[in-house]
């Protein structure tokens, strides 16, 4: 069984979604099949047909991505609750987009307020996307510090690249404006990189290039209803807890073009006696990253029926 105490739960961002996410679980439990159908009423759309059919490229569109990640973590949330009803986490943390669901999960945002602004945040990046085309890669085997003085000396006034995901030691994304993205690319590869993969999108997340969605998406967020978590949220920029409507604000608008601290985050939840981290949503991308930072954490997933059967029994 889970000791609240030291349980973390994390929620998944982009580059986790699946065809097919959420499906079984809305088959199994009436209570997650209502969030679908909540979301579907919501958006206007099917999302729920969307996250479980495809096409594969419209589910990879930011626009359509954000808000299906958001449905089935809040989807597998509630039949948590439903089944262990008095469990709270001691922490909840999301990578990137995942930071909604952590606030909806700390009743800082209702479902219909965060499915809003992923909707909105997905939109606004993807024209910025459109206004400012760049790119992401995948660096595998250098250091931080390291690769902050790649990008810089990758970066002109013009054309700027930076570190965009701190996921673990070793897994860093960076990104940038393409000429910039790739001058990093070859210089991580002559400085030793194991590995050095172009990532499959069209949008410098993380990096200035999103300043075109910036003001849009400030005054989004400025208007939502944001209460104090119930539960501490570890901000992604920050990468430490935000206990008040206007960090979590604050550390939600930063995010568009500063990098997510997911190394830190989780160092600090270790640091403060966490060692059980629960992936609520699709797949295992997470606590995949947990595994690396630490081996000797308890990991489980949370979006199956087979998931919950484990967790339950």
């Amino acid at each position: 069984m889970l000791d609240s105490n030291r349980t973390a739960f994390l929620f998944p961002g982009q580059g986790s979604q699946e065809i097919g996410m959420g499906n079984s679980l809305a088959q199994e439990y009436a209570l997650a099949r209502e969030v679908f159908e909540e979301a579907d009423a919501s958006l206007g759309l099917k999302i729920s047909q969307l996250s479980w059919d495809g096409p594969e490229d419209n589910l990879n569109d930011t626009i359509n991505t954000q808000p299906a990640l958001l449905v089935h973590s809040v989807a597998a949330l509630r039949v948590f609750l439903m089944l262990i009803p008095e469990f709270n986490p001691a922490f909840v943390a999301g990578h990137s987009m995942g930071e909604f669901s952590a606030l909806v999960a700390a009743g800082a945002l209702t479902f219909q307020d965060a499915l809003k602004l992923v909707r909105r945040r997905g939109e606004l990046m993807k024209s910025a996307g459109d206004s400012s085309p760049g790119g992401m890669a995948a660096i595998l085997g250098l250091d931080i510090p390291t690769l902050d003085e790649i990008c810089s000396q990758a970066s002109t006034t013009e054309q700027i690249v930076q570190v965009a995901n701190d996921n673990c030691p070793g897994q860093v994304v960076i990104s940038g404006e393409k000429n910039a993205l790739e001058r990093a690319m070859a210089a991580a590869g002559e400085a030793g990189a194991r590995k050095v993969v172009p990532l499959a999108v069209s949008i410098a997340a993380h990096s200035p290039l999103m300043t075109h969605a910036q003001e849009d998406f400030n005054q989004a967020v400025g208007v939502a209803p944001i209460a104090a978590p119930k539960i501490p949220v570890i901000g992604n920029v920050s990468a430490k807890p935000l206990t008040t409507p206007e960090e979590i604000r604050e550390d939600l608008q930063a995010q568009l073009t500063e990098r997510v601290r997911w190394t830190e985050t989780i160092q600090f939840l270790l640091d403060q006696g966490v060692d059980t981290f629960v992936d609520v949503g699709t797949g295992n991308v997470l606590t995949g990253l947990v595994k690396r930072i630490n081996r000797k954490t308890t990991r489980l997933s949370l979006g199956t029926p087979e998931d919950f059967a484990k967790i339950i029994q």
